[in-house]
């Protein structure tokens, strides 16, 4: 049986490649012969499934912050609808990748109506909306709508669709989380050494809007604190350089961890992290999972920012989904005029220097855990796709 799994983008690459690795593991239990294609990148490869184009580096937030992006989004395109036409799937998954996904979707229920739809990580229109549109389109095109959070689950049901809640799959990544002392040895770093990580980007714009304020901010840190290391994983490929380059600039102590070597070495950096500056996204969720104090920051070009706000009037209360889940400020967050390295170095202040700040967060993260789910989500959600695909 043929599956077609598509996403886009860093975090979607990665949510692609632990289903997939899931699916075979229940499909050869089920002795079920079954091929994956996928729009997607390189871990996804890795897992198992056969490329139709490389999308992982394809995203963008705002106007024109995606204008690169359209010929290479149109020759995915292209490359999907020439494949739709010559080998239909039978079963098609989509996660996240808002906007190319609810083309795909659409295009997939009116061109071939009986194959079924599963959106697994579903656009969180939950936390934020841009009128009605993109709900209707969405329950309009799914057969099946595979929840990460309960608010999501809800929301959806309430539209209509057919909704089960699965959890958060980040709960599956992070089991086992090895010891500070064993992290600090694989690392090469000594136990006086404090570690800040900065994680800016899994989109060329962030490197940008986002990773100067966060240099900025560590060089601050570093002046205030010399044991203070900073370490930046990088998220693809193509950034490796460019961090590289951007952490002699501003002469900090410290080195990026090169985009091949980041997936074996993100649970020691975690265990090992006093702190970490990052971009707003599933990165939070990750942090938070692996106790790692964190402060989150997001920019936009000024172009987009009015649109956004004065023309689309979007609105969010928190632009972390940690905050977001919690309904409250856990976190330090800072988006546009308020993203400085000056608010940042205060906010990393108080975190460094009072426990009892440190301790808040950290039983924050825990009430965050609760509601995530149970582990197991990658295998709940590959069963639910495989009951479909056979049906």
């Amino acid at each position: 049986m043929k599956l077609l799994i598509s996403t886009g983008e860093v975090s979607g690459d990665l949510q692609g490649s632990l289903l997939i690795n899931a699916l075979k593991k229940n499909a050869e239990k089920r002795k079920i012969e079954l091929e994956i294609l996928a729009l997607g990148g390189e871990r996804m490869q890795e897992a198992g499934a056969k490329l139709i184009a490389n999308t992982s580096s394809i995203g963008a937030i705002g106007f024109l912050e995606a204008l690169p992006y359209v010929l290479p989004t149109l020759n995915a395109q292209s490359k999907i609808d020439n494949y739709l036409s010559s080998s239909p799937p039978d079963a098609v998954v989509l996660i996240d990748y808002m906007g190319p996904n609810i083309r795909l979707g659409l295009k997939v229920k009116k061109k071939f109506p009986n194959i079924p739809i599963i959106y697994y990580i579903a656009p969180q229109e939950w936390a934020w909306r841009l009128g009605d549109s993109g709900t209707t389109d969405l329950i309009s095109f799914t057969d099946k709508i595979l929840a990460i959070f309960e608010e999501e689950a809800k929301f959806y049901s309430n539209k209509g669709g057919n909704v089960k809640f699965v959890g958060h799959p980040m709960l599956d990544f992070y089991r086992n989380i090895p010891t500070r002392e064993e992290s600090l040895r694989r690392i090469g770093l000594t136990s006086d050494q404090k570690l800040l990580l900065i994680i800016p980007a899994s989109r060329k714009q962030e490197l940008k809007y986002i990773l100067p304020t966060l240099l900025k901010a560590a060089k601050l840190l570093q002046e205030k604190d010399p044991s203070i290391t900073v370490l930046i994983p990088s998220g693809l490929n193509e950034f490796n350089e460019l961090l590289n380059n951007s952490l002699k600039e501003y002469a900090l102590s410290g080195r990026i961890i090169l985009s091949n070597e980041v997936d074996d070495l993100k649970p020691f950096l975690f265990s090992a992290a006093h702190l970490a500056l990052a971009k707003s996204g599933t990165i939070n969720m990750e942090l938070a999972l692996n106790s790692v104090p964190q402060i989150v920051g997001y920019k936009v070009s000024r172009v987009t920012a009015f649109f956004a706000r004065y023309l689309l009037r979007f609105n969010v209360k928190y632009i972390s989904p940690v905050n977001l889940l919690l309904n409250k400020m856990l976190i330090p967050e800072f988006i546009q005029e308020d993203f400085t390295a000056d608010k940042i170095f205060n906010a990393a202040l108080k975190i460094l220097e009072d426990n009892s700040t440190k301790e808040d967060i950290k039983l924050g993260y825990e009430r965050l855990k609760d509601k995530l789910g149970k582990p197991g989500v990658t295998d709940r959600a590959s069963k639910d796709i495989l009951d479909l695909l056979i049906q």
